[in-house]
């Protein structure tokens, strides 16, 4: 039964593996994957422990769909004390390495301590190894992996590994596995490269098991007929998500030239249908329809030969518009640059065009950065950092801290031009005219953040009936909803509701793009409900789906709160109030935050979180959750 998989504890200090059963009390009060993870991070970290040190906990986890015929079920999800931010660390992938890890036996495995040398994890059929890995350090990401299928004489195995940036520490190292999946966000690479975690390997015949299998395999053909017919599902099909990128730019919400502008101008040139020109056809994570990558190869340039996987629309942002970028191949490259050295793409466009802002103020100047001109459009100079910073050689040792610590090694007047939230960079999008979105990166629990609680749909004009239909379930809500992007009213439950849902689908395991993300007809509460009956054999309502993530949510907050967080972390950087948009369509040029209407957003969301004015869970919230216990 898919209930069966197993919980295995790791200390890497003294080589000894404790593997147990996870309880259906467990299951059923949090779930799997996210949810079960802060549950074990909660419990097993000590406060205050440095993120870098042995002390630290990381918790990597399949959830309880993953490897079975649920749409997309295939996210990985990694979690520790983030050494970017020093609060909660997470973040998520696809790929196959979650149904593999499935297939051999385990759920979720806590990983403590440091090994004295380079070792990596060999998890086959119910047993783990821990192997040296001194052969494969300073070996990319892409390496590593292949290496690891030779030595153990089995193609069909699955690894995610760290890069030469996650064993330099740089503090946004990321996890990737095969070429593209990448768990990105807050520095998960470098807590494995501080523990000399070199890669996790994983190989599975073991079966699953499935509650109600004819059942399951008539209602996820359903479900799969709704989800590829959806207009969004088609378009991801042929462009992925790079399709977001000429929509939002000619709208005005692409954060351009650092925070400067809100629009690349002359752009057409790294838009989706560029991709044409290098693509290979497209490839998708176990269990998809839809296929959403593209597989490339670099056609003509100074990069030709390059192949890979992607990109994001983030990595437009990050090698494009950022950057003040217009070509295509520089895109490309970097995508491949930071998946092989294992950095988080977001951070490295965000923390490069930070530094291009400073040097064309002359806040720093060619002395600092050893002869490199970080001007905007300096391609060659992007991806040149981009080595540095893995490396930690030059200015890039700076860069390599994050937003937190550079601030620290860098001129005061550096601080204000940096666009972070926790010490998380932002997005590259501009939020200045859409307040949800806003609300979404500021409160976000592991700091700025897009795939949390961003409420998409509020940019679509969608109808109230329909937004009520939508945010009214299955908790009801009769408060102020509008289509209009523009308003504040109504803007903080549609956070919240995106919060649950995000985290009720990263317990399950099922990608985002699986559910009620950027389109308004796919999956939701019903169908994980229906999925964790047939598959699982766990009986919850949607209801009690919700409270699931609920509880996980606020076992979230009661983690950040614990390592330090104050209801000032909940913020904006005052360029968004400060500055006004420049460009863009009416909707989206001349636009900031109010703050007063933004601190009136904040008290309304913790109201509806039954949070105190400081953000802190109320005592009623906690007895309502049961989690008043863990709480000392």
């Amino acid at each position: 039964m898919a209930l069966k998989r197993k919980l295995a504890l790791v200390n890497l200090s003294t080589g000894e593996i404790d593997i147990q059963e996870i309880s259906r009390e467990l299951r059923e009060k949090y779930i799997g994957g996210r949810g079960l993870d802060i549950y074990l991070l909660y419990t097993h970290l000590k406060p205050g422990t440095d993120p870098l040190s042995a002390g630290n906990v990381c918790c990597i986890s399949a959830g309880i769909l993953g490897g079975t015929p649920a749409s997309a079920s295939a996210r990985t999800h990694i979690m520790a004390k983030s050494p970017l931010t020093g609060l909660l660390g997470s973040a998520n992938m696809g790929g196959f390495f979650a149904p593999e890890l499935r297939y051999a036996g385990f759920d979720h495995l806590v990983i403590t301590g440091a090994s004295k040398t380079p070792v990596y994890l060999w998890i086959h059929n119910g047993e783990i190894e821990i192997r040296d890995a001194s052969h494969l350090w300073g070996q990319d990401t892409f390496d590593t992996q292949e290496a690891i299928c030779e030595e153990l004489d089995d193609p069909e195995i699955k690894s995610m590994a760290i890069g030469v940036a996650g064993e330099n520490l740089v503090r946004f190292a990321n996890v990737v596995t095969s070429h593209k999946n990448a768990a990105g966000r807050t520095g998960m690479g470098a807590v494995l490269g501080s523990k000399n975690l070199k890669a996790v390997a994983v190989r599975g015949t073991m079966d699953i098991g499935i509650a109600k299998p004819e059942e399951t395999i008539e209602y996820n053909r359903k479900v799969i007929k709704r989800i590829v017919s959806t207009k969004f599902a088609q378009i991801m099909q042929k462009w992925g998500t790079m399709f977001i990128y000429g929509v939002t730019n000619s709208t005005g919400l692409i954060r351009t030239r650092n925070f400067q502008e809100n629009q690349l101008d002359n752009s057409e040139m790294i838009e989706c249908e560029e991709i044409e020109k290098h693509a290979e056809g497209t490839a998708g994570c176990f269990g998809c329809q839809i296929h959403c990558r593209h597989r490339y190869v670099i056609k003509d340039g100074k990069y030709a030969g390059t192949y890979d996987e992607g990109p994001e629309y983030t990595t437009q942002g990050a090698f494009g518009a950022e950057i003040g970028c217009r070509d295509f191949g520089t895109i490309l490259y970097g995508n491949h640059l930071v998946n092989k050295l294992g950095m988080d793409t977001l951070e490295i466009g965000s923390m490069i065009s930070w530094a291009m802002e400073l040097y064309e103020k002359g806040i720093i100047t060619k002395k600092d950065t050893k002869g490199l001109a970080l001007e905007f459009g300096n391609e060659e100079a992007a991806i040149e950092m981009t080595r540095q910073i893995a490396h930690r050689e030059g200015f890039g040792d700076i860069l390599a801290d994050g937003p937190k610590g550079a601030i620290k090694r860098l001129p005061k007047e550096a601080a204000k031009y940096c666009i972070h939230v926790k010490g998380l960079s932002n997005l590259h999008s501009d939020e200045r005219p859409t307040p949800s979105l806003a609300l979404g990166i500021a409160t976000g629990s592991r700091g700025s953040d897009h795939l949390r609680s961003r409420p998409a749909l509020d940019l679509y004009h969608l109808p109230e009936p329909l937004l009520r239909k939508i945010y009214g379930y299955p908790v009801p809500y009769d408060g102020p909803l509008t289509s209009d992007y523009h308003d504040y009213e109504g803007k903080p439950w549609m956070v919240m509701w995106q919060e649950m849902v995000y985290m009720a689908v990263d317990c399950v395991g099922v990608c985002k793009y699986h559910t009620v993300f950027l389109s308004p007809s796919m999956p939701s509460f019903d169908e994980f409900s229906k999925w964790l009956e047939l598959i699982a054999g766990i009986e919850l309502t949607p209801l009690q789906v919700w409270e699931v993530a609920e509880r996980a949510y606020n076992l979230e907050r009661l983690f950040n709160i614990r390592e330090g967080l104050t209801r000032d972390d909940d913020w904006l950087v005052d360029r968004y109030f400060d500055e006004k948009t420049t460009r863009g369509l009416d909707v989206a040029a001349n636009r900031c935050i109010s703050r007063p209407k933004f601190k009136k957003m904040i008290d309304k969301y913790y109201t509806h979180h039954g949070w105190d004015n400081k953000g802190n869970p109320k005592k009623e919230t906690l007895k309502r959750l049961d989690i008043e216990d863990l709480v000392s």
